[in-house]
């Protein structure tokens, strides 16, 4: 029987917080942390969308805090499933804040997680393909392969030698 396929869009998730005391440093900065928490809360709603499954995270990539966000400031994430692989899935995440006084947004963040769809035993089970349709998620689609190699040789799951879409990128025999 032929694998069930989503379009990107279907796993789509929009969440808005808003930037409380409680949420900040003593430089009235979110907490990296607190966005962390964000983070794994949108990617694993836009995982358990694509596969109608509990979902458990099994990595998250590099986050690089590029800009703070502020006290006030509202912070929308937006997710979606880039690409799915047996059971696993990559979430691509992006941050923005926005000073609604100043009407200014910056996009502060953007990271890839990775999911696992389980059975009600805890065990993986199979996820539907992914089918991008814009650039971007063409793009992101074509790149999560290089990335999840690179996930599993750093987590010793994969041996470099065998990284052949790695291997590529460096031009390597």
């Amino acid at each position: 029987m032929p694998k069930k396929v989503k379009k990107c869009r279907e796993s789509f998730v929009t969440m808005t917080e808003l930037v409380l005391p409680n949420d900040t440093n003593p430089l009235n900065n979110l907490m990296g942390g607190r966005l962390m928490h964000w983070m794994d809360i949108v990617s694993a709603i836009a995982a358990q969308r694509h596969s109608n499954r509990i979902v458990v995270t099994a990595s998250v990539d590099n986050i690089s805090f590029s800009k703070p966000i502020q006290l006030g400031n509202v912070v929308t994430l937006t997710a979606y499933v880039t690409r799915s692989f047996n059971s696993s899935m990559e979430v691509f995440i992006k941050v923005t804040a926005e000073d609604i006084p100043s009407g200014k947004k910056t996009e502060s963040n953007r990271a890839f997680f990775t999911f696992v769809a389980v059975d009600q035993t805890g065990r993986p089970i199979d996820v539907p393909e992914v089918e991008p349709e814009s650039d971007e998620e063409v793009e992101l689609f074509e790149g999560a392969l290089r990335r999840r190699q690179l996930r599993l040789v750093l987590g010793k799951r994969m041996k470099p030698e065998d990284a052949v879409e790695l291997k590529s990128i460096f031009k390597m025999d």
